[in-house]
């Protein structure tokens, strides 16, 4: 039987942000991904945490924050 309301947690790091409207940049491209359900950017860590159906993959958050105009990668913390 499988859980169709689990949320897989994806961590981020970003870099090229410089200010906080970069990180409303990034939370509404993010937001916009489908199967997001929340995105809060730590801008003094540069961490981006991603809350999610696991159907959505990695690479999508990754090329949102792209599309958003930032570099990121999958981080462990």
């Amino acid at each position: 039987m499988t859980d169709t309301t689990s949320t897989t947690r994806t961590m981020l790091r970003a870099e090229g942000f410089t200010c906080p409207s970069c990180v409303a940049k990034i939370e509404k491209q993010v937001g916009r991904v489908p199967g997001v359900t929340a995105v809060n950017v730590h801008f003094s860590s540069a961490r981006i945490e991603v809350d999610h159906d696991p159907a959505t993959s990695v690479d999508d958050l990754v090329a949102a924050v792209k599309k958003a105009g930032f570099v990121a990668a999958p981080s462990a913390f």
